[in-house]
């Protein structure tokens, strides 16, 4: 009990102090040394980097922005070995899947048709797992069944399929497709798709400012159209580097790929608009860059590339009885997704202000680290810790009361100081 009220009793003194910074003015080179290179460093963190590098001194707005492409180009394809494609001549029509989107396009670089489908009986896949037979008896077990990755239910029914191999008939859309007549290809069907153009148009606006911009420069948007009719991108030259029109090769050479290896088996690539502007310039210096990257890995070893399937249906009327059919496509291809991003920056009196005060209160570092390194570190750390604090008793001091035993056993009051004087 005795402890528990001496600890109460010295906790409710702390209640009645009070602690004044004291200036205690040290003359040491090693000192001073550190607390100017402190303070230098600090000062120059503030301006150089806050408020030069990081423009500090400035307020800023996110780009707000809408994407509309068009892609232009014509390839020509002759492979009359395959009857299903032949000789044909393609147009942006039939390779650009769907026609549009929000912020990205689809260029068609290969494709596997399966035409003229109707809804009945024929062989099932013979890559499918367990859909080869021998006899109807084979296939009397999983009849009913879609086997995983299959086209329909199975019938029951053992037929013949490609080559010499017997599978398991199925109801569906007939034939089905059949991947095997074109991986022996060595190049895409639309290799020539390279030299396709799209045509990025994006408007762009920081509302904080009420700036609005758009990525045709004003060379093709005043007097001279016919930049933009003679114009491809170039990073490496100071106008065409602003054209809106890209080659498709010259976005997969900028990210590092040659069009040929991404269009065997199709990719997602990248192509960034950013806009950051200096609005303390003059507002035609606010002028977009355009980087490109891929956005997959071209080295995956399942589920490589990007494709997928779609179907033009049509009808025939065949002895009062319409029968639909549909020309199936497997379409592989490049995928490009457009990103818009950047800011911009003006300047304002209220960041610099904020900036400023920011810095300042960073000097305090410099005290705290130096009077560490005095207190703890110096050698004569006791001599300048005898300098640093003083204790001061009013008074009106608040005393504690210790309770002691004479030699009877009876308590005695008497008055010990908390904090003895430094001459005792």
């Amino acid at each position: 009990m005795g402890n528990a009220g001496q600890i109460f009793r010295l906790g409710l003194s702390l209640f009645f102090e009070y602690n004044t910074p004291r200036i205690v003015h040290i003359r040491s080179k090693k000192v001073g040394i550190i607390n100017r290179l402190l303070q230098l460093t600090i000062i120059a963190y503030v301006i150089g980097y806050a408020i030069v590098y990081k423009k500090g001194y400035q307020e800023f707005d996110d780009v707000q922005s809408a994407v509309t492409t068009k892609v232009k180009g014509i390839v020509f394809s002759n492979y009359s070995h395959l009857p299903d494609i032949g000789m044909r001549t393609w147009d942006v029509a039939d390779y650009v899947i769907p026609p549009q989107e929000n912020s990205a396009f689809f260029v068609m670089t290969n494709v596997v048709p399966t035409l003229n489908q109707t809804q009945s009986y024929c062989s099932e896949d013979p890559t499918i797992q367990d859909v080869q037979c021998k006899t109807d008896s084979d296939c009397e077990r999983i009849k009913g069944y879609i086997m995983p990755g299959g086209n329909g239910p199975i019938t029951g029914k053992c037929v013949n399929s490609t080559g010499h191999n017997k599978t398991c008939e199925i109801f569906g859309w007939c034939p089905v497709e059949n991947p095997a007549l074109y991986k022996n290809l060595t190049e895409p069907i639309l290799a020539g798709s390279q030299n396709f153009t799209v045509f990025i148009k994006n408007n762009i606006e920081f509302p904080k400012f009420k700036v609005m911009r758009r990525n045709l420069p004003e060379l093709a948007t005043n007097e001279s159209k016919e930049f933009l009719n003679r114009c491809n991108f170039n990073p490496d030259d100071s106008k065409d580097r602003l054209c809106p029109i890209f080659l498709l090769d010259t976005i997969l050479k900028g990210a590092g790929y040659t069009y040929k290896d991404v269009a065997q088996e199709g990719g997602v690539m990248q192509v960034i608009i950013d806009w950051t502007c200096d609005l303390d310039y003059s507002i035609d210096k606010c002028l977009p860059q355009y980087t490109f990257r891929r956005l997959d890995r071209g080295d995956y070893s399942i589920a490589k590339g990007f494709n997928f399937r779609y179907a033009d249906k049509y009808a025939f009327k065949e002895n009062d009885t319409i029968i639909q059919y549909r020309n199936l496509y497997k379409a592989t291809g490049i995928i490009f997704v457009v990103t818009v991003q950047g800011k911009a920056g003006k300047f304002s009196v209220v960041p610099l202000i904020l900036n400023l005060g920011s810095g300042m209160a960073l000097l305090v570092v410099s005290t705290i680290i130096c009077d560490f390194i005095v207190l703890y570190v110096l050698k004569a750390r006791k001599f300048y810790r005898e300098k640093k604090y003083l204790d001061v008793q009013g008074q009106d001091a608040f005393q504690i009361l210790d309770e002691e035993r004479d030699q009877e056993g009876n308590f005695n009051n008497s008055v010990k100081r908390r904090v003895q004087q430094a001459s005792e």
